[in-house]
């Protein structure tokens, strides 16, 4: 007869309870959901930017266009529609007259056409007459 002694203690297997792997695939879960949220907001920033920038180069066209028109800027208010990129926007532009004949005042205003329209952006300058 072997002595108990003698005898070495059993071991557990070195192993995951249920519960463990449970928390685990819980903490994994919202740490995921977390990332999710924060990639999804990264792309709606992203959007608004780019309406943003493109917003800005029709400003910019519209005010170079009535820069090359320097004999035809008369005071005028009209709103019309301009695109860029394949995106339409509403363009509101301003010819002031100013107490100098030789120069207009003009404003450029872009916003977005969805309800309710977002100002998304604003040129102004002083342009020579001749």
């Amino acid at each position: 007869m072997r002595d108990r002694s003698s005898r070495r203690p059993r071991r557990r297997a070195a192993a995951f309870t249920l519960i463990e792997v449970l928390v685990a695939l819980t903490i994994i879960a919202v740490a995921l959901t977390a990332a999710m949220r924060g990639a999804l907001a990264l792309t709606g920033n992203s959007r608004e930017l780019d309406l943003r920038v493109y917003a800005t180069l029709v400003a910019q066209n519209q005010l170079a266009e009535v820069r090359l028109a320097q004999g035809q800027s008369a005071p005028v208010n009209a709103t019309y529609d301009c695109a860029q990129a394949g995106v339409t926007f509403q363009c509101r532009q301003k010819v002031i007259a100013t107490p100098n004949p030789f120069f207009r005042w003009v404003e450029i205003h872009v916003s977005s056409t969805d309800e309710p329209p977002r100002e998304l952006a604003d040129m102004m300058a002083l342009v020579r007459v001749n």
